[in-house]
C-alpha cells in the first residue's frame, strides 16, 4: 500500500517504520531538524520490540510533491489539526483513508468539514514512543497497537485491507466496532495520566504508589468517564478499575507526552485534554473540578516558553 505519515513524529514514525520494514511504500512528512535527519542518516527505531535503521527514506515536507495515497496516518500535535489537514489535502485522492491517531476526542469532526465524512475515520494508539534526538524515534512500551473505524460503524473495505497490513508488518492493529467508544475509552485513561503525570511532575509508579496522589490520579478519570457517559458513549461501568489496574502493572517510569512537552518546554496540548474535559463537563452539567486544577496548575505552561 501507498500510506503517507503526517507527521512523522515519535507516534506516526514508529508505526510508519513498522510498515516500511514490511514493504509498504511508506512516504514520510518532517520538517525541520528531523527531516534533515532522516535524509541525512534514515530513520532509526530503537525499540524493545525490536531496533531498525531505515535507510533511503521517503521524507519530504511538501505533501503536494507525493500526490494521492492510499491511507494517511494523520499524527500531529492537536493544535495544528486544522493547518495539517489544509497541508493534507494533497494526498487525498477518492478513495483516500486519512486516519486520526490523535489525542482528544474530537480530531475527526474538526478534519471532517477540511477533507469530507468519506475519507476521515478515527483512530486510537497505545504505544510510548520519545524522540531524544532528530532521525531517532525511541519505543519504551511493551504495547504498540493502534485502531481505526468510521465513526457511523460502517463497513470499509479499505481500512480492512489496511488494518490487515499492519498485521502483517506486526502492528497490533485492530479494526474498531466502534470507534466512539475507543476514543472515548483512550481518553479517560489519557487524562489521567497526562493530568497526573504532567501536573505533579513525576512518572506514573511514585503517584499511583501514594494514597493521596493515587485519588487524585483515579479522580480524573472518573470525571472524564463521567462526561463520557453524558455525552451518550458507551464507555463501561468498570472502566476506571481497569485502568487502574493497567496503571499498577505499567513501567514506575511511565510519564505521558504532555509531561514529555512540559519538560522539554514545548507547547502542550492541554486545552483539549483537562481543558475538553472542563468545557464538556459545564456544558452537560458533571462537576469536573480535577481536571480544573490540572487546567489551572498547567495553564501557564500550555504555550511552552517563551524564546
Amino acid at each position: 500500500m501507498r500510506i503517507a505519515i503526517m507527521a512523522a513524529g515519535a507516534v506516526g514514525g514508529y508505526f510508519g517504520a513498522r510498515l516500511a520494514q514490511a514493504g509498504h511504500d511508506v512516504i514520510f512528512i518532517a520538517r525541520g531538524a528531523h527531516l534533515e535527519a532522516i535524509r541525512k542518516n534514515g530513520l532509526k527505531i530503537e525499540s524493545v520490540l525490536g531496533d531498525a535503521h531505515l535507510t533511503n527514506v521517503r521524507a519530504t515536507d511538501d505533501p503536494a510533491s507525493v500526490g494521492p495515497v492510499d491511507i494517511v496516518m494523520f499524527a500531529v500535535k492537536l493544535w495544528d489539526t486544522e493547518k495539517a489537514g489544509a497541508l493534507t489535502k494533497p494526498l487525498v485522492g477518492p478513495d483516500t483513508r486519512v486516519i486520526t491517531l490523535q489525542n482528544g476526542v474530537d480530531s475527526v469532526e474538526r478534519l471532517v468539514p477540511i477533507l469530507g465524512a468519506d475519507h476521515v475515520a478515527g483512530g486510537t494508539t497505545h504505544v510510548v514512543t520519545v524522540m531524544p534526538e532528530p532521525g531517532v524515534i525511541r519505543h519504551t512500551s511493551t504495547f504498540a497497537r493502534f485502531t481505526c473505524g468510521f465513526p457511523d460503524r460502517r463497513s470499509d473495505p479499505k481500512l480492512q485491507a489496511f488494518v490487515k497490513a499492519s498485521q502483517d508488518a506486526g502492528i497490533d492493529a485492530v479494526l474498531s466496532d466502534d470507534i466512539a467508544r475507543d476514543r472515548w475509552q483512550k481518553f479517560v485513561l489519557l487524562t489521567g495520566t497526562s493530568g497526573a503525570t504532567a501536573a505533579m511532575r513525576s512518572t506514573l509508579g511514585p503517584i499511583v504508589g501514594d494514597p493521596d496522589t493515587r485519588a487524585f490520579f483515579r479522580k480524573i478519570m472518573e470525571e472524564t468517564h463521567a462526561v463520557a457517559r453524558a455525552s451518550g458513549v458507551r464507555v463501561p461501568d468498570d472502566y476506571v478499575d481497569q485502568q487502574m489496574a493497567f496503571a499498577d502493572a505499567a513501567l514506575p517510569t511511565m510519564k505521558a507526552s504532555q509531561f514529555n512537552d512540559l519538560e522539554a518546554g514545548n507547547r502542550l496540548e492541554l486545552d483539549w485534554l483537562a481543558g475538553k474535559v472542563v468545557a464538556l463537563g459545564r456544558a452537560l452539567r458533571v462537576p469536573t473540578p480535577a481536571n480544573e486544577a490540572v487546567y489551572a496548575i498547567l495553564k501557564l505552561h500550555r504555550m511552552g516558553r517563551k524564546s
